[in-house]
């Protein structure tokens, strides 16, 4: 029980929150007035236009039935015209002027109607034209928006939330809200015109007739509540299970290789059905529902429909009501029930763009852990004195700490070696540093300012990175060096290649540094792109160098030759490095020995070999099979 009503309590909250975001959502058309007001005003008169018909059509119908009748009366014999035309209430004298007027009439109220057939196609063509307009700018915006705040979270975010959940916002979700605010907000106004527009005149048509149907209205639009209440936490649904499909893809195709090498495809074929059986049962349920709704909108319109056959059939013999006026109450009546139909669509609408809207605005209003403050400083110029002073640090600022009170100083120029046992805490020490997160204690000091001081841009700019996981984007070998610099020359390009061993390489392909590398750099061997991610850094000139294992997946030729071009780059750089390979280990300033996130020593080669136990485990378990080559 108290779990059914937390989940009670849950939803209504829910329900709370979705209403804004999808208010906040429209709140974007104000940014486009023109386009806004334009729709509006020329969905206002397509729709007058649609309205004018039927009273058009009675007109039609009314001279039709009363020429009809004068010309019963002239064609009888004329000692008994003027006896037909005293008992109907009609004036002898004007009937065959009314009859002679006829075509006339009709012509003129034909051209009428034509008239406002093309007025309400074009001003419909026109508000159509707008609505999308505006409907894809809204949503260029969003993904603009979705895109820059998805950069800028800092890597705590990413790590709590799957791909495939952000690419399925950036793209199905804005398409669904965009699809309302193009279609079903307008949708709604229309609806809300020509519901209103049709009262008014069946009032001033009939009161009575209108009171006959009136009740009903009350009761579809309890209905249409009811099952939108239903719909809204069902679609969001669908876009939940929508993101696992896309999860189970996006890690599909990127792991396509290890997928086959483990022969794991009926695996994965089985975990990509259940997603998309869970997505297909979350449609069906959705179908089941609306599939109920729209046969009540048809029984309630056959009820309203029901009830003006026969009152207007009463009115008519009783001579109280034209069989024009009957024929633009039955065309009336329709707009009255159009709406009605319209809404189960704005319905089916408004409840995935809420559930949509809510997911976008999830991510715009996510707290970033990691950015500037108000007041923060560029760091210019730095020296590359790296501190950390009693550093602690958790994920998600909660469970036993990663770091604990980890202090050590690299002066100015010094390389850096981090060495440890996988899950000691080598790689977390150099993601502090630039700020990829903060620390949850003490400080971690550039040149003497607390990196919490600086913008995140400047402090980033100071510092070159290859991370163990290369990472290449879609384009040239140049493109992919040239990253960080993309206005650099071709000469800083070709230099900062060869410092990191990799310009051989690249000149042996065909097309040399316009080589495409692939999706993900599938063209490239691991070391290749190594090297590329290498020579990438370097060309940022960075004052503080960080190498993450960079050259573990090199052969040991290739590592040697890299290892010189670093050792040159390295000075006046304060590097750290994360290797496994004795040639760092024995050239670094410092060698700090992490263990359970704690630094257990810390000092030279020859130091920590006299003087530690745990450094000389991974020295000869890790790195003495390097000592020939060193």
């Amino acid at each position: 029980m108290q779990a059914v009503n937390s989940s009670n309590r849950r939803g209504r909250r829910e329900q709370k929150q979705r209403n804004p975001s999808l208010g906040r959502a429209i709140r974007y058309l104000a940014r486009y007035p023109r386009l806004t007001i334009g729709a509006a005003v020329a969905l206002f008169i397509a729709t007058a236009a649609q309205l004018a018909v039927p009273q058009l059509i009675q007109n039609i119908i009314d001279t039709i039935v009363t020429n009809g009748v004068n010309k019963t009366i002239l064609d009888l014999p004329q000692n008994f015209q003027q006896m037909a035309a005293d008992r109907l209430g009609l004036d002898l004298a004007n009937l065959q002027v009314d009859l002679d007027n006829a075509p006339r009439a009709l012509v003129i109220v034909g051209i009428t109607v034509v008239v406002f057939a093309i007025a309400r196609g074009l001003f419909t063509f026109a508000q159509t034209y707008m609505s999308q307009a505006l409907s894809q700018n809204i949503a260029f915006e969003l993904r603009n928006d979705l895109f820059a705040k998805i950069q800028r979270l800092s890597f705590s975010y990413h790590d709590k939330n799957r791909t495939g959940q952000l690419m399925i916002r950036a793209t199905d979700d804005v398409e669904r809200l965009r699809t309302f605010l193009g279609q079903g907000l307008l949708m709604a106004l229309q609806a809300f015109i020509l519901l209103t527009g049709t009262l008014v005149i069946l009032f001033a048509t009939n009161v009575s007739l209108t009171m006959v149907i009136l009740p009903i209205l009350p009761i579809a639009f309890v209905l249409f509540m009811v099952f939108g209440r239903l719909a809204q936490p069902l679609f969001r649904e669908v876009q939940i299970r929508l993101g696992r499909v896309n999860t189970v893809l996006q890690e599909n195709l990127a792991g396509l290789k290890v997928v086959k090498a483990f022969v794991s495809e009926p695996r994965e074929q089985a975990r990509f059905d259940d997603s998309i059986n869970d997505l297909l049962e979350q449609r069906l349920r959705i179908s089941r529902i609306f599939s109920m709704l729209f046969p009540f909108i048809f029984l309630i319109a056959n009820l309203g429909q029901a009830a003006i056959l026969y009152f207007g059939g009463r009115a008519i013999i009783d001579g109280t009501f034209t069989l024009g006026e009957w024929q633009k109450f039955s065309l009336y009546l329709i707009y009255v029930f159009i709406p009605m139909g319209q809404l189960g669509m704005i319905i089916s609408l408004m409840a995935q763009a809420s559930a949509s809207a809510e997911r976008i605005f999830e991510i715009l209003d996510a707290k970033n852990e990691v950015e500037n403050k108000p007041d923060a400083m560029t760091l210019e110029k730095v020296n590359g004195r790296v501190q950390f002073n009693d550093v602690t640090f958790r994920y998600f600022k909660s469970g036993e700490p990663v770091l604990q009170n980890i202090n050590f100083t690299a002066e100015p120029g010094q390389t850096i070696a981090l060495l440890g046992s996988t899950g000691s805490g080598k790689s977390t020490i150099i993601n502090l540093i630039p700020r990829f997160y903060d620390a949850s204690e003490g400080q971690v000091l550039v040149d003497g300012h607390d990196i919490r001081d600086v913008t995140i841009e400047s402090l980033r700019d100071k510092i070159g990175i290859v991370l163990q996981e290369t990472t290449l984007f879609s384009g040239s070998i140049r493109d992919n060096i040239a990253f960080g610099r993309p206005n650099a020359t071709d000469d800083e390009v070709i230099a900062a290649a060869k410092a990191a061993a990799a310009h051989d390489f690249i000149m042996e392909f065909p097309d040399g540094y316009e080589t495409a590398v692939g999706e993900r750099g599938s063209t490239l061997s691991g070391g290749q792109k190594q090297r590329v991610a290498i020579a990438r850094a370097l060309l940022m000139d960075p004052h503080i160098l960080i190498l993450d294992d960079s050259t573990s997946s090199v052969d040991l030729n290739t590592e040697y030759e890299i290892q010189k071009a670093l050792d040159k780059l390295m000075e006046g750089r304060t590097s750290f490095v994360i290797a496994q390979r004795i040639s760092t280990v024995l050239n670094a300033d410092q060698i700090i020995v992490l263990d359970k996130g704690k630094v257990v020593d810390q000092g030279v080669h020859e130091e920590l070999m006299a003087d530690s136990p745990i450094y000389a485990e991974i020295y000869h378990s890790q790195l003495a099979e390097d000592v020939e080559i060193a």
